[in-house]
């Protein structure tokens, strides 16, 4: 195969496009699927029953599909789905799902994921995500399309963060995070809303105008949660082309079970 080193252990079960590149001493188990055009640094090892899609990079001294760190897992024959042209830095540690969850841990496309990051079992995440040096996923956390966590953000297990949502270094987060949102502090809570990323990816003056209001409707009015969920509908009837984005809220708060960073 064009783009293996030598060195490199690849069983002869796992399934790798010819143009994968694999560099010294990585390890390739039995049960892995490699897409075309994904780059694998040297002493990685991908285990598990992991499929990895196309053009992502891997840099030097992952651990991706290993076992969980969970101590109800037997052994089943859970997996990790990696999808394409995601960048995952030094020492990041992915693990397989387990069977109390769905059995399979996701990360979706054009996420950034810089070094010693740790995603956890059970963990789903969406896309164009930036996942700060040192962030860490406990398990079945989710993350919307275009999160972003800031370096040694610490995601209590099953919390979800909502799309576009962002937190400050060191955040520590035990509940979920709205979309739009930015949470600070130990433990983590509402500081505004993410203006400067909705910015950068072409929100309107309008659009933002409207998720501001609608934050205020939850964080700054004084009215119960309940309340919050009625008052935002009646922004949502009220904001025209910006209804799609008041309606992510109000659905978030609808769906949340740990309850919200207040």
């Amino acid at each position: 195969m064009v783009g293996i080193h030598p060195t490199a252990i690849i069983d002869p079960r796992a399934v790798l496009d010819g143009s994968v590149e694999v560099g010294a001493y990585s390890v390739i188990g039995p049960n892995v699927n490699i897409a075309g055009g994904t780059k694998i640094g040297s002493h990685v090892v991908i285990e598990g029953h992991t499929t990895i899609g196309c053009d992502n990079t891997i840099f030097q001294f992952c651990s991706i599909g290993a076992a969980p760190q969970d101590k109800k897992y037997a052994g089943e024959p859970t997996r990790l789905e990696i999808g394409n042209r995601n960048t995952i830095r030094e020492f990041c540690t992915f693990n397989v799902g387990t069977v109390q969850d769905a059995g399979v841990t996701r990360v979706g496309n054009d996420n950034w994921i810089m070094a010693y990051v740790h995603i956890a079992h059970d963990c789903q995440l969406g896309s164009n995500i930036i996942l700060a040096n040192n962030a860490t996923l406990a398990g079945h956390v989710h993350l919307g399309d275009w999160v972003f966590l800031g370096g040694l953000t610490t995601v209590h297990q099953f919390c979800h963060i909502g799309a576009h949502a962002m937190t400050a270094f060191t955040a520590a987060v035990s509940q979920d995070v709205p979309p739009f949102v930015t949470a600070a502090g130990n433990r983590a809570a509402p500081v505004g809303i993410n203006v400067e990323g909705l910015k950068r990816r072409g929100f309107a003056s309008e659009q933002i105008s409207a998720i501001r209001r609608s934050y205020k409707l939850i964080y700054k009015s004084g009215l119960s949660l309940e309340e919050a969920k009625v008052a935002l509908l009646g922004e949502e009837t009220e904001a025209g082309d910006s209804a799609p984005y008041v309606r992510m809220l109000r659905e978030f708060l609808d769906t949340t079970t740990r309850g919200i960073i207040r």
